[in-house]
């Protein structure tokens, strides 16, 4: 399965890189971050970083290997101890780094950016603020168009992330979205990134293991 998967996350960074984004296939997690702090750091030398929503960054290990680095100054957005007023605030100065570090909700075979967010933070850096931005891909992300990218945010990852987060929302119940009206609900800011501009300004690492929503 390794395998399989190698081939085909290849022909996704082939379509990536025909659409402007920088693109890399780490073998795992741990090849993930060492091409992270080996490669992508230290050629995009920034002076600011910081990060969207993603439990891909967390599970990996790379927000904590990042947050106390010294020779970078670091905006976090996940800092548990801040209050909600805080972070709110982070978020929006994390608008303007040097170094924008995330994961997506899905990508196409033909090489897009599919993605969903509650307050828009993470979409919103995707599009435009951040000079850089690196998105790091589980191999289960991967789809073959933009209706099965749709398909997957509202069938898997907003239901397990309405679950994660605690949300009184129906997908957390029935875990398909009901289109609800809900104080809780998460979904509400859809992006297509279907080119990086300007080209090589969006990095995607696709990673042949399963990570994330």
């Amino acid at each position: 399965m390794d395998r399989f998967w190698f081939t085909r996350l290849a022909l996704v960074k082939a379509a990536l890189e025909g659409n402007g984004f920088i693109a890399h296939i780490a073998e795992d997690g741990d090849a993930a971050c060492r091409l992270m702090e080996d490669l992508i750091l230290p050629a995009a030398a920034p002076a600011s970083m910081s990060w969207g929503g993603s439990t891909t960054v967390v599970s990996l290990g790379l927000y904590n290997r990042l947050k106390d680095r010294q020779d970078v100054q670091i905006i976090d957005t996940f800092d548990k101890t801040a209050s909600r007023e805080e972070i709110l605030e982070r978020r929006r100065h994390a608008l303007l780094v040097d170094l924008f570090i995330t994961g997506s909700n899905a990508v196409t075979e033909d090489g897009s950016l599919v993605n969903l967010d509650m307050i828009g933070n993470r979409v919103a850096a995707l599009a435009y603020g951040p000079r850089q931005v690196v998105v790091l891909v589980g191999r289960n992300k991967i789809v073959s168009g933009l209706s099965q990218a749709m398909e997957r945010i509202k069938t898997i990852a907003a239901p397990a992330n309405t679950m994660r987060l605690d949300k009184k929302t129906p997908c957390a119940v029935t875990g398909r979205c009901q289109d609800c009206k809900s104080q809780d609900r998460i979904c509400h800011v859809w992006t297509i990134t279907e080119k990086s501009f300007p080209k090589g300004r969006i990095t995607v690492v696709l990673i042949n293991q399963e990570l994330g929503f």
